[in-house]
């Protein structure tokens, strides 16, 4: 019997890549367009006091053609970039210096992260999805032994990295992901800014999320555990919570712009 050896892809061979060029920038496009839509999401709910969740807004997204369109469109982005981040881990960063272990590991996170976002908007537009599906799996998580130690967890790991979110923005590490050009001059400040600004945004928010998990594992109420949406609920509810949100919202609003410009302008 012949065995066929299939290598990872060289260091070189993802660097050349031109299919896999105009990919990863398609795929930042929609990442940035879907962080501008749940920005949209926060700044209504800040500002007119609406309850309606994430699943909400992407259902009715759902219910027109456009809206399936749309979706459908973000759905292949994200693909894409998880096939990007996908290929540079498999590669292992041999084109950089330093810091290749913390780049396969920083580019498995991502893959995850864009499969499960592609997933959402898959499942949406398809109509399978389930707005009751992440409080199920800490339901079900919850019985089985030590279940509510594993949500715990989670929901620390959740909160690691939003605090490395959070560093990251605020000491401008994503800057690594760009071309040189893209941080000279006025609009290089700019786009340098509109990543802080995203970063720390996306730590709030990833903070969020976690502290539900946890909280729900606390109270032992699965039902407490949630999304972005869930956890902007909350803090709306809170003591100047229309504030924070809507400051939540305008930050991920810079991520989105930011994810326009590092599409211009990635790391060779």
């Amino acid at each position: 019997m012949t065995h066929t050896n299939v290598n990872p892809p060289s260091a070189e061979e993802v660097q050349d890549s031109k299919t896999l060029d105009v990919g990863m920038r398609v795929g930042l496009v929609a990442y940035g367009a879907v962080h501008l839509l749940f920005a949209g999401i926060a700044l209504k709910l800040a500002f007119q006091g609406s309850s309606q969740s994430s699943s909400g807004a992407l259902d009715e997204l759902a219910n027109n053609p456009a809206g399936v369109a749309v979706l459908w469109l973000a759905a292949a982005g994200l693909l894409l970039l998880a096939l990007w981040q996908g290929l540079e881990a498999a590669a292992g960063y041999g084109w950089r210096k330093d810091g290749r272990t913390r780049k396969r590991l920083e580019s498995g996170f991502r893959v995850v992260v864009y499969l499960a976002m592609a997933w959402l908007a898959i499942s949406t537009a398809a109509g399978i999805g389930g707005g009751s599906s992440q409080t199920s799996l800490t339901a079900e998580l919850m019985k089985v032994t030590l279940g509510r130690w594993l949500v715990a967890v989670v929901g620390v790991g959740i909160i690691a990295v939003a605090v490395a979110k959070a560093v990251k923005g605020l000491r401008a590490r994503f800057t690594e992901d760009l071309d040189d050009q893209a941080t000279s001059g006025d609009s290089g400040r700019a786009l340098v800014r509109l990543g802080q600004v995203g970063y720390v945004a996306k730590g709030f928010g990833l903070g969020a999320v976690g502290g539900l998990f946890v909280w729900a594992a606390w109270s032992y109420d699965p039902k407490k555990a949630g999304g972005l949406d869930a956890a902007l609920r909350t803090v709306l509810d809170q003591p100047f919570g229309p504030a924070v949100v809507a400051a939540a919202g305008v930050g991920l609003a810079a991520f989105g712009l930011y994810c326009f410009g590092w599409a211009r302008h990635p790391a060779s």
